[in-house]
C-alpha cells in the first residue's frame, strides 16, 4: 500500500492512497460472505454460492462497490494509524481509479489538529484581585440564615412585597381557558418575579378572597408568544417574621453560643470562597495569556459542525417545549439568531482554541493519564452531577465519551502543572500561595452560614489536590464546548 500526505493548509491535509489488489483479499471474503447470506441461487445453499456465480448473479460492479465501501474506512484509518495524523471529523472521500484486478485509489481530504508554536512558558506571571471581606457581606449572608428559620403568620391586610400568599390562577388566550396555564393554591412570594410578568404588580394590594386580571406574554407551550389573559385570585396572605438577630439566634442556627463568633466564622468561610476564587481567576487569567501569545488556527469545518450540532439539539428541544427561535430569541434577550450564532462562533472558537493549546502544552511536556487520575476526575465529576462514580462512569462509556475524559483530565494536569510554576500575585502586590487553595473540612454548621458560600464549600469537598481544583473547571468549559466535534 501506498500513501502520501499533502498538507492543504495549518488545519487540512489531503491523503492519497493506493492499494493493491492483494490487500483487499479481506475485503472481498466479507463481502462475498455477506452475498452469500442474502442471495438465493437454485441448486445452492445459503452461504455456499460460489463467488464467480454471485458475481454473475449480481453483477461485479456491484460487487467492487460494496469492496470498495468496506475496504476504504480500514484503508483509511489503517494509513491515519500509521503516520499518526490527529484528525478531526469524518474525511471527504474520492475514488480516483478502481481497475479490477489491479488498483483501488482513492483520497481523503480531513480536518486535522493544528501544529501549535508554544511561547515561552518559563516566568509566568499574573495578578488577581485582592482578597477582602466586607461587613457588608457578612451581613448579607447571617440574613441569608436568618431567613431560614422565618415563621410565617397569616396576616389581616392587603399583600406586599415579602409576604407569601396562596393564590389561583386562570389564564386564557380568546375564549380559550389554557390548562398548562391555570392552577389552584399555589404558594408565592410577593415581588419575587419569579413566576410571570405582571404577576407582583396584580398581587400587591390585594387581601384574601381578592382577584385582578392582567395581560403577560407566554413563554412557552403551543401559545409561546402570545397574550394571554390571566385572573389571580389571592386565597391567603401570610407574612414572614424573622427570629432576632442575637445570640439565642445564633445557638439555634449553628453551633456557636454567640452572634459574634458566628460571624466570625462567616468572615472565615467567606475569606475561603474568595480565595478559592483567587485561584480560579488566577487560572483564568493564564489561559487567556496563552491564548493572546500563541496562534491558533481553527478548522473552519469543526466549528461549523458543532454550530450546527448544537442548533439542532436546540431546535429540539424548543420544539419540545412547544416554542420557537422568535420565542427563544426573547426569552434570552438576543437581538437576534445571527447575533446569537455569531456569540456563539466565537465562543466556540476560543473553546476550541484552549484545547489545541492544552493539548500541545500536554505533548510538550510528554503528560500521560494514569487510573488515580482518572479515578479522581471521575469522583469530582459526579460528585457535581450529584451521582455515584460508577454511575458517571458507566454514562461515559455509554454516551463513548471515554476517550475525550481522557483527553479532558490530560488537559487539567497540563495546565495545572503551568500553575504549579506561576508566579501568582494579588493587586496588592502579595504572593498567592496555592497551596491556601487545598480544600480544608468544613464544620457541619458553618455549611449552613450562606447558600452561596456553602456551593462552593461542595465543590471545593470533591477535589482531592489543590491542582485539579483551580484548573479543572478552565479546561471543563473548552470541552462541553467542543467535545462533540473533536471526537468526530
Amino acid at each position: 500500500m501506498k500513501s502520501t500526505i499533502e498538507e492543504l493548509g495549518p488545519t487540512r491535509v489531503r491523503m492519497a492512497i493506493e492499494v493493491p489488489w492483494g490487500d483487499l483479499d479481506h475485503a472481498f471474503g466479507e463481502v462475498y460472505k455477506e452475498l452469500g447470506r442474502q442471495v438465493r441461487v437454485p441448486g445452492f445453499r445459503p452461504g455456499k454460492v460460489p463467488n464467480r456465480v454471485l458475481d454473475q448473479r449480481i453483477g461485479r460492479p456491484v460487487v467492487l462497490e460494496q469492496v470498495v465501501q468496506h475496504a476504504i474506512p480500514e484503508v483509511y484509518s489503517e494509513v491515519v494509524r500509521e503516520n499518526s495524523v490527529r484528525v478531526l471529523g469524518q474525511p471527504d472521500i474520492e475514488v480516483t481509479r478502481l481497475d479490477d484486478n489491479d488498483t483501488l485509489a482513492f483520497t481523503a481530504e480531513v480536518d486535522v489538529v493544528p501544529k501549535v508554536e508554544l511561547p515561552s512558558l518559563d516566568e509566568l506571571a499574573v495578578t488577581v484581585d485582592d482578597v477582602e471581606v466586607t461587613d457588608e457581606e457578612i451581613d448579607q449572608q447571617v440574613s441569608v440564615m436568618r431567613e431560614r428559620f422565618s415563621m410565617l403568620t397569616g396576616v389581616d391586610r392587603a399583600a406586599q412585597d415579602g409576604d407569601f400568599v396562596s393564590i389561583d390562577l386562570e389564564a386564557r388566550v380568546g375564549d380559550e381557558v389554557l390548562e398548562d396555564g391555570s392552577t389552584s393554591g399555589m404558594s408565592y412570594e410577593v415581588g419575587s418575579g419569579s413566576l410571570m410578568e405582571g404577576l407582583d404588580d396584580a398581587v400587591r394590594g390585594l387581601s384574601a378572597d381578592g382577584s385582578a386580571t392582567f395581560e403577560t406574554a407566554l413563554q412557552q407551550g403551543p401559545h409561546a408568544g402570545e397574550q394571554a389573559q390571566v385572573t389571580v385570585t389571592v386565597r391567603s396572605v401570610k407574612a414572614k417574621e424573622l427570629p432576632e438577630l442575637d445570640d439565642e439566634f445564633a445557638s439555634t442556627a449553628s453551633e456557636f453560643d454567640t452572634l459574634a463568633e458566628l460571624r466570625d466564622d462567616v468572615r472565615t468561610r467567606l475569606q475561603r470562597v474568595k480565595t478559592m476564587q483567587q485561584g480560579a481567576q488566577a487560572r483564568d487569567k493564564l489561559v487567556e495569556h496563552l491564548l493572546a501569545t500563541t496562534e491558533v488556527p481553527i478548522p473552519d469545518g469543526l466549528v461549523d459542525r458543532e454550530i450546527q450540532y448544537r442548533n439542532q439539539a436546540l431546535e429540539n428541544e424548543l420544539q419540545q417545549a412547544g416554542m420557537d427561535w422568535d420565542a427563544f430569541m426573547s426569552m434570552t434577550g438576543s437581538e437576534s439568531r445571527e447575533a446569537y450564532e455569531t456569540e456563539q462562533r466565537t465562543q466556540i472558537e476560543e473553546a476550541v482554541r484552549t484545547q489545541f493549546v492544552l493539548d500541545a502544552v500536554a505533548d510538550a511536556r510528554e503528560i500521560t493519564v494514569d487510573n488515580d487520575d482518572l479515578s479522581a476526575q471521575i469522583m469530582a465529576q459526579a460528585s457535581r452531577n450529584r451521582m455515584s462514580p460508577e454511575q458517571y462512569a458507566q454514562q461515559l462509556q455509554q454516551g463513548g465519551n471515554i476517550a475525550e475524559f481522557v483527553a479532558d483530565v490530560r488537559r487539567t494536569k497540563a495546565l495545572a502543572q503551568l500553575l504549579e510554576q506561576t508566579t501568582i500575585t494579588d493587586a496588592s502586590g502579595n504572593v498567592v500561595d496555592l497551596e491556601a487553595l487545598r480544600p480544608k473540612t468544613v464544620p457541619a454548621a458553618a455549611a449552613d452560614s450562606s447558600e452561596d458560600a456553602g456551593e462552593d464549600a461542595e465543590d471545593e469537598a470533591p477535589d482531592a489536590e489543590v491542582e485539579t481544583a483551580v484548573a479543572v473547571e478552565a479546561t471543563e468549559g473548552a470541552t462541553e464546548d467542543s467535545a462533540d466535534v473533536a471526537k468526530g
